[in-house]
């Protein structure tokens, strides 16, 4: 009977699916394309050169982070924030000052596993306290006092020369040699980048059906009604912040040491908004939305000054075709990239469906 059932239709699907039953219920809500996905970027170093590595995919990865904590908190907590890229500037700022770097009379020259953990725990406290103040505001509220807070930085490390070496940042803030590779590298970064941003998304599904995610998403919809229950919806809010703070501060590092500098420019309020525009190009209603619109905005950005050439215009407005970009898909999808998706999947499952009845009410007729 055992050798019949395997050969009965269907029945090796229901295999799968038993098989699929048993994993956790996060990892289950991860659709089949992600994991095509990451299977395909395992191999991309083996066809690409170290231009696309590093400054496509690598970048692309790191302000995907940034804006994955971006999503976290808008997503699951209804909290737009606009300091995340600060949270970011705030730990590659502490990982030069800690660390190495040209400005020799500033930093501290600590080892890089030394200051790249007090750089992490620096910037999640930055970002726990932006949180404390953000979290007893709502709407459009909490958005404009996380802008203020982040121009703040942005004028006080213009100004400031002692701490922040002021306009020009710190430069020469080179990435770690370990075990004998140089992390700076175009192939050691791209892997470097890739897990860190792997193990990102993974945190944050996880995160998101746990018991702490779900009175989040709880909190977002109904706070109300959660603290009448006994939630402690501020702690809830902070804690989120403070998470999302964890997840901005390691990209940070990391685009620090991508660039090699960091400076008051970085932290900007052009930046601030892109992040912005990045989680919801993508979709923020899901964890990958980011890492999309992160690609997008990657590629536009970086090739948006050969087109307009080519077509004849100013190359110093690749700003604009940025912007267009982000028009349309707001436009047809507010719900960004992820929401054409979905449309389209729905819209092929009605078609397959309005089939398959009509083609059950002609049997019927015969």
């Amino acid at each position: 009977m055992a050798v019949l059932d395997q050969d009965r239709p269907g029945a090796g699907s229901g295999a799968r699916e038993a098989s699929r039953a048993e994993l956790p219920a996060w990892l289950r809500r991860i659709h089949p394309v992600v994991w095509l996905l990451a299977l395909f970027l395992l191999f991309v170093p083996a066809f690409t050169n170290s231009f696309i590595q590093f400054q496509i995919f690598g970048w692309a990865f790191l302000l995907g982070m940034i804006a994955l904590s971006l999503m976290f908190l808008a997503g699951y907590g209804g909290m737009v924030s606009l300091v995340q890229m600060t949270v970011a500037c705030v730990a590659g700022y502490m990982t030069a000052i800690f660390g190495a770097s040209a400005v020799e009379s500033i930093s501290l020259f600590w080892p890089w596993w030394v200051a790249v953990p007090v750089a992490i725990v620096i910037a999640v406290i930055f970002g726990t306290i932006t949180g404390a103040l953000a979290v007893r505001t709502t709407g459009i509220y909490t958005i404009m006092i996380t802008l203020a807070i982040a121009a703040a930085f942005y004028y006080f490390g213009e100004q400031n020369y002692s701490i922040l070496n002021g306009h020009q940042g710190f430069n020469s803030v080179h990435a770690p040699v370990l075990f004998g590779v140089d992390l700076h590298d175009a192939t050691p970064f791209y892997y470097l980048s890739l897990s860190l941003a792997t193990l990102s998304y993974f945190a944050v599904l996880y995160v998101s059906r746990s018991p702490f995610g779900l009175a989040l998403q709880g909190i977002r919809d109904n706070p109300r009604r959660m603290a009448a229950i006994g939630f402690n919806v501020t702690a809830h809010r902070i804690a989120a912040y403070a998470f999302a703070a964890f997840i901005a501060a390691v990209a940070g590092i990391l685009l620090t040491w991508q660039n090699g500098q960091i400076s008051p420019f970085t932290a900007g309020i052009g930046p601030v908004i892109d992040i912005l525009v990045i989680a919801v190009i993508g979709g923020i209603g899901h964890p990958i939305g980011a890492f999309i619109g992160a690609i997008v905005y990657v590629v536009l950005r970086t090739f948006a000054i050969d087109i307009l050439h080519n077509i004849g215009l100013d190359p110093s407005r690749f700003n604009m075709l940025v912007g267009l970009g982000f028009l349309a898909i707001v436009f047809f999808s507010p719900d960004g990239i992820l929401g054409l998706w979905s449309r389209w999947r729905s819209s092929r499952s009605g078609a397959g469906l309005a089939r398959v009845t009509g083609g059950g009410r002609g049997r019927d007729v015969e």
